[in-house]
């Protein structure tokens, strides 16, 4: 595996890995390498600096974990992630029946955010239910 840093036409960095420098030639030639900022395929190699540490430094100063937010537009979507996870309540993929619930005054009006079916939320929509999709997917525990 090979990690590159790229620059796209707009002058957005990024970073991604390949399974090798050939694999990139091939995926960049194919044009299936786009910014993850804009999405423009018109991507090159930024100059990068190798990340070679003596053992004793290593240890000393660990990278940022890949969880942590890296650019502006991460760092605004963890924010918006945050305000909604703490002033809003989690109702799963509920989310069609609380809403509709709400809006027609069965139950008492609150922030949610939740799961729906594409369905779900279209037919939310076309009843004159205010929702909106949130640009990120809700945190699952795993295993």
């Amino acid at each position: 595996m090979i990690r590159y840093t790229l620059k796209c036409e707009t002058d957005h960095s990024f970073d991604s890995w390949f399974q090798s420098a050939e694999a990139f030639d091939k995926l960049l030639a194919a044009g299936m390498v786009a910014c993850s900022v804009c999405g423009s395929s018109k991507v090159s190699k930024a100059l990068m600096a190798p990340s070679v540490q003596p053992a004793r430094k290593a240890a000393e100063k660990p990278e940022a974990p890949l969880s942590a937010p890296q650019g502006e537009v991460e760092q605004a979507l963890a924010a918006m992630r945050r305000h909604v996870e703490e002033n809003s309540d989690y109702v799963g993929m509920n989310f069609a029946a609380e809403a509709r619930a709400m809006y027609d005054g069965d139950a008492p009006e609150r922030a949610i955010h939740g799961e729906a079916k594409l369905e779900e939320a279209k037919a939310l929509l076309e009843d004159g239910i205010p929702v909106a999709p949130l640009p990120f997917l809700p945190r699952r525990k795993t295993n």
